[in-house]
């Protein structure tokens, strides 16, 4: 049968339809992919974003709320960059506890520590000078050591509040918490609190893979989280110390993580952020 010519207008106009849907989904598929692109690489752009409004620290925390610390060990370093980036992304404020001699490694790190010390979102605290050498057993069975150490970063630092996080050990001395992850560092820490030192440990850290990035995901330490809340497992209720380091910030996936981790934290609702200063009775005048 002989097709009008009517008909073979009409099937010309639904293919030409068709091949014009087709092209216009190509298109918006290849612009979505770029999109997504772009999105994953704002947290490498160089330049550093404003925040908007540098968080309140002064407000009372609501009893529906709880406090989480964002602590980064071992600044500056590879990956501080990154650090103040999803910080001012995010609008959260948070504290880098320094290492003195980092500050000297490279011309890079003092321009790092030039950046957060302009930076309004983080403060700065005493990590110590040597970061031990990475020999912590040696350097902790010697008190007059690790205290002249913590001294040296404090006066090249400038870091004159006295907060401090002790390198390889999780240990706290405060005047209500007195905790040693290792009885054989128990002397240097007590020595560090005798000569004024408000010693600041954490209750939750991110942990490396071999390669020195972010081991796991988001959301499974948003469920560390939680379940450190539920079990009350923090060292004062309501108020989480949390740590990671500036040098596992060097890879797309960790900054994308640990930007993802801050994100799913605020929009829960259920949390604030503050700086270390704020945390309860760490402005004592130790006993």
């Amino acid at each position: 049968m002989t097709k009008t010519f009517a008909e073979k207008s009409l099937k010309k106009t639904f293919l030409g339809m068709f091949a014009l849907m087709s092209a216009t989904l190509v298109l918006c598929n290849s612009c979505n992919q770029k999109k997504d692109k772009k999105e994953s690489e704002k947290m490498i752009q160089k330049d550093h974003p404003v925040a908007k409004a540098v968080p309140k620290i002064d407000e009372i925390v609501p009893p529906d709320k709880r406090v989480i610390y964002l602590t980064f060990d071992d600044g500056p370093n590879r990956g501080t960059e990154n650090l103040l980036r999803i910080l001012h992304k995010r609008n959260v404020c948070a504290t880098a506890f320094l290492v003195g001699k980092h500050v000297y490694g490279s011309k890079k790190q003092e321009q790092d520590l030039q950046l957060l010390r302009k930076d309004k979102l983080i403060e700065l605290a005493n990590h110590s000078f040597t970061h031990a050498h990475n020999k912590y057993t040696d350097f902790y069975k010697n008190p007059v050591t690790v205290v002249h150490d913590f001294d040296t970063a404090k006066d090249s630092l400038k870091l004159y509040d006295k907060i401090a996080r002790t390198p390889g050990r999780n240990i706290w001395r405060l005047n209500n918490i007195t905790v040693t992850d290792l009885k054989s560092s128990s002397e240097a820490a007590n020595s560090l609190k005798k000569a004024g030192y408000k010693v600041i440990g954490w209750d939750l850290e991110w942990k490396p893979t071999n390669k020195m990035a972010l081991k796991g995901n988001h959301e499974a330490m948003m469920k560390k989280v939680d379940s450190i809340f539920f079990n009350d497992l923090e060292k004062t209720s309501r108020h989480l110390v949390f740590l990671t380091h500036d040098q596992y910030l060097t890879d797309a996936d960790s900054i994308n993580e640990l930007d993802l981790f801050i994100e799913k934290l605020q929009k829960s609702n259920r949390f604030v952020f503050r700086k270390i200063s704020e945390y309860p009775g760490i402005n004592e005048i130790l006993n």
